[in-house]
């Protein structure tokens, strides 16, 4: 039997578990009830469990039975080893899509999909425990908390995910699947930069209060921030290639109490995502200088820090390739999109791609009865996941880690 014939097989279970996990979403790193969901989902398959230490991890390897191949052609004798990941994580989001399985959790969701990953890998697990004798090497799976900013993979790297197993893996995959974007069922990637660096820029103005009618008496925090906020967006334009794109957005904005005061302070927050390092470089220091001159102009003081964040997700050359060549032996031509640019937004699986040459894979999971390019996308509190994808992501991890192995 296939590994989309047993995948589909197992739909049932991958639903039922996804929707479990839906309804009671966890943040951060302390996923207690979403780490017992996993380790009964994985129970009784012959892996090798263990959990975190300082996070709700779970790291399971699963070793093959192909012992004759395991270690024929790899220093020391030592079997491959290929790692699969799913993050579990939610949002602090209030939920609005009406679903009979929605969050149960007042202001949390899994608004990013990750309960959809986190069965996957379930789903993969029991697929490749299925065919254990035909594994050449082992395979890790990593179930991780802490995508959402936490930077879990980094804590289960210094945990030792990466040497679970023994060796370091020749190649580690990621999935994401997409409430808008691409249509269901439908897997993109490419070489090179597949995600965003993702930084924070933070401004305080330092002004002096007084009285909204008398703006002359005081020095005005809110008006130099509002100008600080335009003017970055056209430093930007000004200072960066559109082919090598920069992007800054103030997400936060706050100061004053009263429509009559003119208040001391002014804070601002953004997210500031770039591709190369020279240019991540760049953008910290102009940042800082543009705010700085501002803050001279109007005689206000001002403090600027840059806190760096999750680095560029960079997929090798070779493993994306491999990525497609997969998808398209297991679904078909048709099934698989080369992406021609990136995508904005950040992971923190890039931490894992820095130590492991890998490759990380959207799957497009927009409900048939809507349209990708204007379905509420993920982040949303009315995005919504369609379950028939299950399968085919756990099919897809297990031929990943099988194929490669092989290789």
């Amino acid at each position: 039997m296939s590994f989309t014939e047993a995948a589909q097989d197992m739909r049932d279970e991958l639903v039922r578990l996804r929707h479990a996990l839906h309804t009671t979403p966890e943040l951060g790193l302390s996923l207690p009830r979403t780490q017992e969901r996993v380790l009964a989902a994985l129970d009784g398959l012959p892996l090798e469990i263990t959990t975190g230490t300082s996070l709700s991890s779970v790291t399971a390897v699963l070793r093959g039975g192909r012992t004759g191949d395991r270690a024929a052609g790899h220093r020391d004798g030592a079997a491959p080893v290929v790692l699969l990941r799913g993050d579990m994580d939610a949002l602090p989001v209030a939920e609005r899509t009406g679903l009979p399985y929605a969050s149960q959790v007042e202001g949390r969701m899994h608004a990013c999909g990750h309960d959809l990953h986190t069965a996957m890998l379930a789903g993969a697990a029991h697929l490749l425990s299925a065919r254990r004798d035909e594994l050449a090497g082992d395979v890790v799976f990593m179930f991780q908390p802490g995508e959402e900013g936490h930077e879990g993979a980094r804590h289960m790297i210094g945990e030792g995910v990466l040497d679970a197993a023994g060796p370091r893996p020749v190649a580690a995959y990621g999935m994401h699947v997409v409430s808008s974007m691409l249509p269901p069922g439908l897997f993109a990637s490419r070489p090179g930069p597949i995600m965003a660096a993702a930084d924070v820029f933070r401004v305080r103005v330092k002004g002096r209060g007084g009285h909204g009618s008398s703006p002359h008496r005081a020095l005005d925090p809110i008006q130099a921030g509002c100008e600080m906020v335009a003017a970055l967006q056209t430093m930007v334009t000004r200072t960066f290639d559109v082919f090598d794109p920069v992007v800054v957005t103030v997400g936060q904005f706050h100061g004053g109490t009263a429509d009559n005061v003119i208040p001391d302070e002014a804070y601002f927050e953004a997210t500031v995502r770039s591709f190369g390092q020279a240019t991540r470089a760049l953008v910290k220091r102009r940042l800082v200088e543009v705010v700085e001159a501002v803050a001279a102009a109007h005689g206000l003081g001002v403090e600027a820090s840059f806190g760096m964040g999750y680095p560029v997700t960079v997929n090798d050359a070779g493993e994306a390739g491999f990525a497609e060549r997969t998808a398209g032996d297991l679904f078909g031509p048709g099934r698989f999109v080369v992406s021609p640019q990136p995508v904005m937004g950040a992971e923190d699986f890039s931490y894992v791609l820095e130590e492991v040459p890998g490759a990380f894979v959207f799957l497009g999971a927009c409900p048939p009865d809507r349209d990708p390019a204007t379905a509420p996308y993920n982040h949303s509190p009315e995005a919504v996941f369609d379950d028939a994808v299950l399968p085919d992501g756990a099919a897809l991890y297990a031929a990943l880690a099988m194929t490669r192995l092989a290789a």
